[in-house]
Parts: C-alpha cells; sequence; structure tokens
C-alpha cells in the first residue's frame, strides 16, 4: 500500500522478551508494538479481557461488529491509552474449543482440584469451579502437559491445536468453549509511535490490520473442519460436550463475576455496560432468523 516506503520487522514470539510480556515490552519502548490478546494482561487491568473475548460473550462477527462500529474499541482504547498504548484489532478467531483433558469430565465435582491451563476471565471463572488454575504462553503447553503439571489445556481450536500436539497426550477433548465464544486480538501500538507516523501510514496500518483479522477468520472456517476430522478419524481424539451442570455453573459465576467487577472499577463498568447493551440486542435478534435456521440446516447436512 506504500510501495515499500512504510515497513514493519517482525520478531517471532520469545525472540526479543518472554513470553506474557509483550505489553511491557511496548510499555517500556523496548518494540513499537506487539501482537497480544488483551486479556493477558488482566492483573494490570481487568476490562482489558474485553479486547480478546469473555466468557458467554459475543460471537467473532458480533465482536468485530461491537469494536468496530459499536463504540468497544474507543472505550477499550481510553484504558490501553492509561498505559501509553492504543490497540488496532488484527487478529479474529471463531468460538474456540473448550479445551484437552487427560481425563472425561462428567459433573461438576470433576474440575475440583483440576490442574488446568486457562487465562484471561475464564481463568477467573474456572478458579471459582474449584479449578487450580495455570497462565502459561503456547510454547511451555505442550510440555507441561507432557510432564503432568497440568491435567488439562485449552488453546484455540482445532487448527492450531493440531500443530500444537496436544492429541498426543489428551483425548479427551471439549466443547463449547464457552469462555471464549468469538475472539479477537490486537495489535498493541506505542501511542508516541503511532503519532509521529503521517496520518496516511496511521490509515494504512489501521487498514491492515482490519483485513488481516478477516483473513484469519476466513482461513479458519476452511481449516477447522478438516483439522477436527483428521483428530477424530485419525488420532482417536473423543469429543466431548461439557456436562450442563459445568455449564450452569460457569453461567452464574461468569455473570457475577462480570458485574462484580462492575461494581469495584469504573473503567470496567463503562465498558461493560456498553458490551452488555450491544450483548443483549445481538443475542436478541440472532435468537430469531440466525438460531432458527441453524438449527433447521445445519443438522441436515453430514
Amino acid at each position: 500500500m506504500t510501495g515499500g516506503q512504510f515497513t514493519i520487522r517482525v520478531y517471532a514470539a520469545g525472540e526479543l522478551v518472554p513470553p506474557l510480556q509483550v505489553m511491557d515490552a511496548v510499555m517500556q519502548g523496548t518494540v513499537q508494538a506487539g501482537l497480544s490478546p488483551g486479556y493477558f494482561y488482566i492483573g494490570k487491568h481487568p476490562a482489558l479481557a474485553f479486547d480478546t473475548g469473555v466468557p458467554f460473550g459475543l460471537t467473532t462477527r458480533q465482536q468485530l461488529s461491537w469494536l468496530w462500529h459499536g463504540g468497544g474499541l474507543d472505550l477499550l482504547n481510553e484504558v490501553w491509552g492509561q498505559f501509553g498504548l492504543r490497540s488496532l484489532t488484527a487478529i479474529a478467531s471463531p468460538g474456540q474449543m473448550g479445551g484437552w483433558f487427560r481425563e472425561p469430565i462428567e459433573a461438576l465435582s470433576d474440575l475440583a482440584g483440576l490442574r488446568f491451563r486457562i487465562p484471561g476471565i475464564g481463568g477467573e471463572i474456572m478458579t471459582r469451579l474449584g479449578v487450580t488454575v495455570q497462565v502459561l504462553s503456547g510454547a511451555e503447553i505442550y510440555p507441561a502437559l507432557e510432564r503432568g503439571a497440568i491435567d488439562a489445556t485449552e488453546w484455540v481450536g482445532p487448527y492450531d491445536d493440531e500443530k500444537l500436539g496436544l492429541h498426543q497426550i489428551a483425548k479427551n477433548y471439549y466443547y463449547p468453549g464457552w469462555w471464549e465464544p468469538g475472539v479477537t486480538m490486537g495489535l498493541l501500538v506505542s501511542d508516541d509511535s503511532f503519532r509521529e507516523l503521517p496520518s496516511s501510514y496511521q490509515r494504512i496500518l489501521e487498514v491492515a490490520c482490519g483485513e488481516t483479522a478477516i483473513d484469519r477468520l476466513a482461513i479458519y472456517d476452511v481449516e477447522e473442519p478438516r483439522a477436527l476430522r483428521r483428530l477424530i478419524e485419525d488420532h482417536g481424539v473423543m469429543l466431548r460436550r461439557y456436562p450442563e451442570d459445568v455449564l450452569d455453573a460457569a453461567w452464574r459465576e461468569s455473570n457475577a463475576y462480570l458485574k462484580d467487577q462492575s461494581s469495584r472499577n469504573a473503567d470496567f463498568a463503562r465498558v461493560y455496560a456498553s458490551w452488555d447493551a450491544f450483548r443483549t440486542s445481538a443475542f436478541g435478534y440472532a435468537r430469531g432468523n440466525e438460531l432458527s435456521y441453524r438449527r433447521d440446516a445445519f443438522p441436515r447436512v453430514g
């Protein structure tokens, strides 16, 4: 778009900074920008989770709509701005899976004491359900699961999970991923570095990030079904649905957590109010024509 005048040098994960420290690297000026999910940093501010996804939240399409046209990203960038950053949505993935377990989960009581890798607000809710939560970077997951340091883990979905090799250790693959029903990830950019760009380059960067998000989502919709078929047919993975008592408890605790955080943090309350109003409207609409179509058409194929 600039004929090679605006270039970005990309470093691999872990090449410049340790895992889970991308935000700090941009804040400190080690890099001018970094790609990282906001929910890794809820310890700095709980509202940053909305930049990625929250339990029982929006689908990916709804999440992008809220961020780009529902005021969500503007509100979130007020929070990111407190750290000298801004987020440009650059990755989108469909609803994620519910994780890999060495042993089946038959009831809510089976979660008690389970060592589970899960970040973000999903981790907070799992803690309320009795799980011992650990937050690990992608590179740390396989060895932790292999040596028994964790009993279960979530990652993304079949396409990325297969590449990580999680099916080689755990064979029980659960759905739905209720904590990440529609996921986005931002390019975290230093505000100072962004302002130094010519206005045309600022817009080009925003457009490039948006195009990347849509392209990645389209790729996932091609690759996820293929990967899931391989996991089941070639690798003996057992696809299982979470028990209803787990989903019911997770729903209760998730909504209680969001309301509790709203009462404690004014920034969180503003973001949550916008998000919740959008969810109510979007879900209300989707319960009609879209849900009816899916219930009628999806079971007729395959």
